[in-house]
């Protein structure tokens, strides 16, 4: 009897070895699905477009949703959707009026500044978390009646992300405290969330502020992760992981020399200089997070956990976990 169980447990262990092994976050697997949508919610008709990345099997894929940052839309961040999806996930990104596009778009170079700082509003905060509510009550319906979407989500895995204002708006809606407010806008239904450039608080305690945050969360920024809006440093930004509770799943990539935008798509004039790896860096550690958390794939764990991830990453980026 001890001779069987050695055998099956050398035989186990060595399974699990072969799956770490061959377990590669990088590949994208499959086909994807892209497509627009919208709805409406409230008693005021409040739009929110989406795009679509769907995997190409039609078997329920775990839900991510994604914030674009201020004056984005949803057609931004599509290197992440197509991955992501590849991968299969259902990506479902939002774009959210007050704070997206519009604001910029035919409005004079000089104002432009005046206008993208008035939008960073506590008041469209609201209305982002509010569209995040709204677009998981959506898919509910959606995938519930007949049409291209039925069963083609699950509810039960959502995953959250956002960059810059998209980040706050992760932040919001994954357990982020808000002083007397508490955690109002926390929404059970997201399971984790990836944070690209957060941010902390305008005010308040910061402990206080991050102490209650209980849900997985991976946060990403860069040395040079400033915004000429909110006047955000990238110091400042670690202050968010630096205030997480220990928990043994919480995660900080800290990019050398990445910028601000180093997170999006677009090759900017603030990313002229952009370094090929970041992007490789961003698709794999947040696609082991997602399996990990969402698919809850044990070799994707390990992977996340081990050497195999800091062997993506340059000397000089940084790679914790509490």
């Amino acid at each position: 009897m001890n001779l069987l169980v050695t055998l099956l447990t050398t035989a186990f262990l060595q399974t699990v070895a072969t799956a770490e092994a061959e377990y590669d976050p990088s590949a994208s697997l499959g086909k994807v699905t892209v497509t627009d949508a919208e709805f409406e919610y409230g008693s005021d008709g409040r739009k929110v477009p989406l795009k679509l990345y769907l995997p190409e099997f039609a078997t329920p894929a775990p839900v991510i949703l994604f914030s674009h940052g201020l004056g984005g839309s949803r057609a931004g961040n599509g290197y992440l959707g197509n991955h992501w999806a590849g991968r299969g996930y259902a990506v479902v990104v939002m774009q959210h009026a007050g704070s997206d596009s519009a604001i910029w778009q035919g409005v004079p170079l000089r104002q432009r500044m005046e206008e993208m700082k008035a939008a960073a509003s506590f008041e469209n905060l609201q209305a982002r978390v509010n569209d995040v509510a709204a677009t998981l009550d959506q898919l509910t319906k959606w995938n519930a009646e007949d049409g291209m979407l039925k069963r083609r989500f699950d509810l039960a895995k959502v995953g959250m992300s956002g960059h810059s204002f998209g980040a706050v708006t992760t932040q919001a809606v994954s357990g982020q405290n808000y002083g007397p407010l508490g955690q109002k806008y926390t929404d059970d239904r997201i399971k984790a969330a990836v944070a690209f450039s957060p941010s902390p608080p305008a005010m308040g305690n910061m402990a206080d502020t991050f102490a209650r945050v209980r849900i997985p969360w991976l946060l990403m920024t860069g040395t040079k992760d400033e915004s000429m809006v909110s006047r955000t440093t990238p110091e400042a930004r670690r202050k968010v992981f630096a205030q997480l509770p220990a928990a043994n799943h919480f995660y900080e990539v800290v990019l050398f020399e990445a910028e601000h935008n180093a997170f999006s798509d677009t090759n900017r004039i603030q990313n002229r200089n952009r370094n090929p790896n970041h992007h490789k860096v961003i698709l794999a550690l947040s696609s082991a997070f997602w399996d990990t958390y969402l698919a809850g794939k044990p070799e994707a764990k390990s992977w996340l956990n081990g050497p195999a991830a800091r062997t993506l990453q340059q000397d000089k980026d940084v790679w914790n976990r509490k």
